[in-house]
């Protein structure tokens, strides 16, 4: 059955957010005369993600947005790392600095391109103010902001793909989910959206993990400009 809608995780796949954090750290670091590792501080603040997603799914604790999620992790990490004397107006900036990735130099071309053909969405684990603010300040076209918070569960739970579906008003087989983590596509696979892998240095070059399909996905591309060539874009 023809594909008509195409389905992005975010974080990683479409944008690079670890590089562009690290950036209004060290800005930051600068600017308070702290020194650190501001790429270890980054790594841990992400470190916090999958367990408390895992805890919300699990039905342990309660919905609770990634926001939250994440602004909870700073009372942690910024006394460990020297950040004492930060005002809350310059804590909450940081919190959003999750709002401000840099678009790999791939993704707005190809979505442009995509769009021609497909209506986009994105469908991440990040809040929906987030992605409406991540698609404004990376000029990404999507036609529409699907994500975790919809369906108040996180990925790969079933629910956040059933909600996708459903709001789309197409059957699982015309959808086709782009990421570049393969639990994301195995996910989506077993609820029958087709899959499309792309390799992404999200973690720093020296990521080994998710630089190779583990399954028979659909599409496996180089980048989405590859992606969008693939599908005759």
């Amino acid at each position: 059955m023809e594909i008509r809608a195409l389905t992005f995780d975010v974080f990683g796949t479409v944008v690079d957010w670890r590089s562009a954090i690290i950036a209004e750290l060290e800005t930051l670091a600068q600017k308070k005369e702290v020194q650190g590792d501001w790429a270890a501080f980054v790594d841990e603040w992400k470190a916090f993600y999958r367990p408390a997603m895992d805890a919300v799914n699990s039905g342990e604790r309660p919905w609770t947005n990634v926001d939250e999620i994440y602004a909870r992790a700073l009372d942690e990490l910024l006394p460990r790392y020297g950040l004492t004397n930060m005002r809350k107006p310059e804590i909450d900036h940081l919190t959003h600095a999750w709002c401000r990735p840099h678009a790999w130099p791939d993704s707005a071309p190809a979505l442009h391109r995509l769009k021609e053909k497909f209506a986009l969405s994105t469908l991440s684990n990040g809040n929906f103010s987030w992605l409406v603010a991540i698609a404004k300040h990376c000029s990404l076209p999507f036609d529409c902001v699907l994500t975790a918070e919809n369906a108040r569960a996180y990925k790969p739970d079933p629910r956040v793909y059933r909600c996708a579906i459903e709001m789309l008003g197409l059957r699982p087989e015309q959808i086709l989910m782009v990421a570049c983590h393969n639990y994301d596509l195995a996910a989506a696979s077993s609820h029958g959206m087709r899959t499309a892998f792309l390799p992404r240095k999200e973690h720093g070059g020296d990521q080994t993990a998710d630089q190779a399909p583990e399954h028979d996905w659909d599409f496996v591309v180089r980048d989405l400009e590859d992606l969008a060539t693939a599908l005759s874009c």
